[in-house]
């Protein structure tokens, strides 16, 4: 296996978007990505303002992730058998019924904190399997090739409702009760069900060598793919690097309502609030405009590598600030450099791994880098801020992202970006 890959073009291949299936798998992520942006906004804001409570806030962000944590290497086992496809929709379908039960329960007067946090949970749970087809299905749809461009593609439209949804919802939070506006991430689900279903072609190559279905021959495959992660120094080292940073990412995450209304006295509704939860999407909008040309340049590992220094320093900073213009100021460049670690990390990942492990190699990198990093991080926040206050807590868990600097120039993937170690793994 090479030692890096890059995600070159060749100049006569049509673009992404007027292939009529990648247009539909590109619709459905950036229609079910907006209703869900929706949902990072009102959950916590829905627990704060029924608890007052940071730490129940912060839990909300734990329970993004500690279903990757809990189901994640088994349900990228399993995608990896079913029909992605169908795993996909059925996947958004339940979830229909789960997120919409929230303004159902509002409008009955029985909405509770519990509820809301199960919800969470099982709404999480759902999107750990969707995830894992999805990572298997888009270098099917695509080609390893045109990976990166996808990425970028779907992360640059990503940016730009990252922008846009936040802002929208912040003001409309200052009229509208958060669990109404969940009715909106109810219906993305339903539509983004639907563009898939609509898809022509295959998005799980066909295998004649599946045994049947048993635990012992579900486990074999969950240790399959972690032995991949393990023994690929690329893809190894690209994990321990996303745990580190999903760490740093969580706890800050986990603390931003809190942060924006005790700290930046701005808050937890109006234009204020939402702009500052959207600029975040302005830089993942400049990370996507960047990755093309980029990966075209430069070896994945080696924009990976620039990128997570400065993604450590814009954190701490953006900590740090009282002032919330200086602190959108710090997302922005934050943003940058975080949305390109992780989207470099996520093409490498898939670029790399064979067809037949892609949703369980992706699954167990994202259970350790996100799932792990994720809850670790929130978790922190938590009981940091609860033991001290919302700052000392946020500045705290944001220094690990020097860590994760540290890491990357100390490992192998130094050593990949300049071509002079050939990564070993599992030939496809």
């Amino acid at each position: 296996m090479t030692d890096d890959v890059a995600g070159a073009e060749g100049p006569t291949r049509p673009r992404l978007l007027d292939d009529r299936d990648f247009r539909l798998y590109w619709l459905a992520r950036i229609i079910s990505l907006s209703g869900s942006l929706i949902t990072v906004v009102v959950m916590p804001v829905l627990v704060y303002r029924l608890t007052g409570s940071a730490a129940l806030t912060a839990l909300t962000a734990t329970l993004e992730a500690l279903p990757y944590l809990l189901i994640g290497l088994f349900a990228g086992a399993l995608s990896d058998r079913w029909n992605r496809k169908r795993v996909m929709v059925a996947a958004d379908l339940a979830n229909v019924v789960v997120i919409g039960s929230v303004p159902v329960a509002h409008f009955l007067d029985v909405l509770t904190v519990p509820h809301v946090l199960v919800v969470g949970f099982v709404a999480q749970c759902l999107f750990t399997f969707f995830d894992g087809a999805n990572f298997g299905a888009l270098p099917v749809l695509v080609g390893r090739e045109r990976v990166g461009d996808a990425n970028a593609a779907i992360w640059g439209v990503g940016g730009v409702l990252d922008l846009a949804v936040p802002a929208g919802v912040g003001v409309a939070l200052a009229v509208v009760h958060p669990s109404t506006l969940l009715v909106v991430d109810a219906l993305t689900f339903l539509v983004s069900a639907l563009l898939v279903r609509s898809i022509r072609r295959a998005l799980s190559s066909v295998r004649d060598d599946l045994e049947p279905l048993r635990p012992a021959v579900v486990l074999r495959d969950v240790k399959e793919g972690v032995r991949f992660l393990w023994r690929h120094d690329g893809v190894r080292s690209n994990t321990a690097i996303g745990t580190l940073q999903s760490i740093a990412g969580a706890g800050f995450v986990a603390l931003f309502v809190p942060w924006a209304d005790q700290v930046l006295h701005i808050g937890t509704s109006g234009w204020r609030f939402g702009l500052l939860f959207a600029v975040w999407g302005l830089g993942g909008i400049l990370a996507s405009a960047l990755v093309p040309p980029l990966l075209r340049r430069y070896p994945v590992a080696r924009v990976t590598l620039s990128a997570i220094p400065v993604s450590a320093v814009a954190g701490i900073g953006t900590a740090l600030v009282t002032d919330w213009v200086l602190a959108c100021v710090g997302m922005v460049i934050w943003g940058i450099a975080y949305q390109l670690v992780l989207i470099t990390s996520m093409t490498y990942r898939m670029q790399v791994t064979p067809e037949r492990l892609l949703g369980r190699v992706n699954t167990a990198g994202r259970m350790l880098s996100w799932g792990l990093g994720w809850t670790i991080g929130s978790v922190a926040g938590g009981t940091l801020a609860a033991a001290t206050s919302v700052q000392p807590a946020m500045v705290t868990l944001v220094c690990v992202g020097v860590l994760a600097a540290v890491f990357a120039w100390a490992s192998p993937l130094r050593q990949i970006a300049a071509g002079s170690r050939v990564v070993e793994g599992i030939p496809a």
